[in-house]
């Protein structure tokens, strides 16, 4: 299973981005799919995730201006974030927690390449 991020970019403080990841492979479903994120000098984070039926949650700092989306044919997950602010500035990282394949195996805990958000103010 591989995950393939894109859609990070330079955007000034109050813009927008979307990000998107798609995981490829002989996948039959995937449980949770979110995104996370790394500051420099600071931990990674959870910024949201949503589960295939499409419940989500999100990072406290971002409900309101940020929303997660998926679409389960294309084992892709979005991340709209609106209103960015300076704060926001991180590589983001999609995930795929647990992803059942076709074959009947669970492959677990997938990672995407990280995509670098830059906001300035």
């Amino acid at each position: 299973v591989q995950l393939q991020a894109s859609g990070g970019g330079l955007v000034q403080a109050g813009g927008s981005l979307r990000l998107s990841c798609a995981a490829s492979g002989s996948i039959f479903s995937i449980n949770y799919m979110g995104w996370y994120r790394q500051a420099p000098g600071k931990q990674r984070e959870l910024v949201a995730r949503v589960t295939s039926g499409g419940r989500a949650n999100y990072a406290d700092s971002v409900k309101g201006r940020f929303t997660i989306s998926r679409d389960n044919a294309k084992n892709t997950v979005y991340l709209q974030m609106n209103s960015l602010k300076p704060e926001d500035t991180a590589v983001y990282y999609c995930n795929a927690d647990s992803v059942q394949m076709y074959d009947s195996r669970w492959v677990y805990d997938r990672w995407g390449q990280g995509t670098q958000v830059t906001v300035s103010s």
